[in-house]
């Protein structure tokens, strides 16, 4: 079977979606390569390549014209290039599928990660939410099958959009391998001296915008008994500020580290690499994620794979992604994260036991299981 891929996102995004791409479609590559691969990229890359496969193919636009308008070319013409490489089933990893491929006779699956902003429209520009729910919603009603991140985005799918249930699977995504694998002593030392980290720290992963809560998490370690310093990973804007002048008042400016801010990271290009990644999270004391809603909750998963306590949200689809293995508490509540945050550092027996758990319940999200579950999609089809 010949599988084509929206590529966008695999080719240009460094967060959940290119995240979420380059796992499902390597991963796809690996475990089952009696398929051809297609990634329609709408321009050049620098940051990130395709496997050095030989059933995995880049195509990108051709003429001129399609070069010079690429987003038009992914959203539309990129159809008569499907075409010419006879792809069976086409993929949008990422929310939407080229308009008017329903009447190419080529069969189509959109991957829906979140309806984030119907829920939370006053967070989102206008214009966005108009421009995004009508891609979102072409792409539910024109697709072959939609797959879902999570129970919770199947139950916004059903709630918002009056999607057939029975059109929608489930398929939970995996992280990068690279956060299941022990990073040696040596090399998380190494990485710690780099950085600068310190000896002990919670962690934090994700945009700095309001749903995700870093404020939440600011105000718990405003009031928590423990001296054990935040360190942040990600970046915003005006919701950041706001974090930043309430870390000011507290006088919290040597608790929190935005690692991002770093000018040993700025000028680094192997801070993006996946074993950084995996070895920054395996130092942590805790990941904290007490996000008031998200569609699955990578971060989360990254935590539990990595050997490390995860604090996370008792709402939406965290308790799907965390299961049994992490703590859990009111986003709203600092306390509550404060409290959590105590625990987790001072209970031994809480850590193992979670760290233990966690690593189990990580197993239920492998690579393999994954993209096994995609791939079932794509086979129910034909």
């Amino acid at each position: 079977m010949n599988i084509g891929f929206d590529a966008k996102r695999y080719f240009h995004n460094n967060t959940g979606l290119g995240n979420y791409s380059r796992t499902l479609v390597n991963g796809l590559a690996f475990f089952f390569p009696e398929h051809e691969y297609f990634l329609f990229n709408p321009k050049v890359s620098n940051q990130y390549k395709a496997p050095a496969l030989p059933h995995v193919y880049e195509i990108m636009p051709q003429l001129k014209m399609d070069r010079l308008f690429s987003s038009f070319w992914r959203s539309n013409r990129v159809i008569k290039d499907v075409k010419q490489n006879n792809i069976s089933l086409y993929h949008g990893l990422s929310h939407e599928i080229p308009v008017g491929i329903q009447q190419s006779g080529i069969k189509s699956i959109v991957t829906i990660h979140d309806l984030i902003f119907e829920r939370y429209p006053k967070q989102f520009n206008p214009i966005d939410v108009k421009i995004y729910r009508k891609k979102f919603m072409y792409a539910s009603r024109h697709a072959n099958a939609i797959i879902a991140i999570s129970k919770q985005t199947k139950n916004d799918l059903v709630e918002f959009y009056g999607v057939e249930e029975k059109k929608i699977y489930t398929c939970y995504q995996s992280c990068d391998p690279a956060f299941t694998k022990q990073i040696t002593a040596e090399v998380k030392e190494s990485i710690r001296q780099k950085y600068n980290l310190p000896p002990e720290y919670f962690l934090y992963v994700g945009s700095i915008i309001e749903r995700k809560n870093l404020l939440g998490i600011c105000k718990a370690l405003a009031i928590t008994k423990t001296d054990v310093p935040l360190v942040v990973i990600g970046d915003g804007k005006k919701y950041k500020q706001q974090v930043k002048n309430f870390i000011v008042a507290a006088g919290l400016e040597k608790k929190v580290i935005f690692l991002l801010e770093m000018e040993v990271v700025i000028k680094d290009s192997m801070f993006q690499n996946a074993e950084t990644f995996a070895a920054i999270y395996q130092m942590a004391s805790a990941l904290i994620y007490p996000s008031f809603f998200e569609g699955f909750g990578i971060p989360v998963l990254e935590g539990l794979a990595s050997g490390i306590p995860v604090i996370t949200s008792n709402t939406s689809c965290l308790p799907e992604t965390g299961g049994l293995a992490a703590f859990y508490v009111n986003p709203a509540n600092a306390n509550e994260i404060a409290e959590a945050m105590e625990k987790v550092c001072v209970d031994d027996l809480l850590r193992e036991k979670m760290i233990k758990d966690g690593l189990l319940h990580a197993q239920n999200f492998t690579l393999q299981k994954c993209t096994g579950s995609v791939m079932d999609v794509y086979k129910s089809l034909f």
